[in-house]
């Protein structure tokens, strides 16, 4: 059985956040860069859940985990997402 894959929009959408295309490019936007010496769960601008499941999810190596490095880069990187 193959793993599900889960979008950057799925993610959003289980940490509770504004799930569309613009919302996310906007909260990503807001709060890049991140430092480079700081884990992505323990950034200030999630909640103790938010913090617990990115936390859970990438020690496990969840299917989640791919998803998740995905968001910590463009947090880390100045590349724009927004939508043309």
């Amino acid at each position: 059985m193959e793993s599900p894959v889960h979008s950057l929009n799925g993610l959003f959408a289980q940490l509770g956040l504004p799930n569309s295309d613009q919302k996310i490019a906007d909260f990503i936007e807001q709060h890049k860069p991140v430092a480079d010496n700081t884990k992505l769960a323990e950034l200030e601008f999630f909640n103790p859940s938010q913090q617990a499941f990115l936390r859970e999810s990438l020690a496990q190596d969840a299917d989640w985990a791919e998803v998740i490095d995905t968001l910590d880069s463009l947090l880390r990187h100045e590349a724009d997402i927004r939508p043309s």
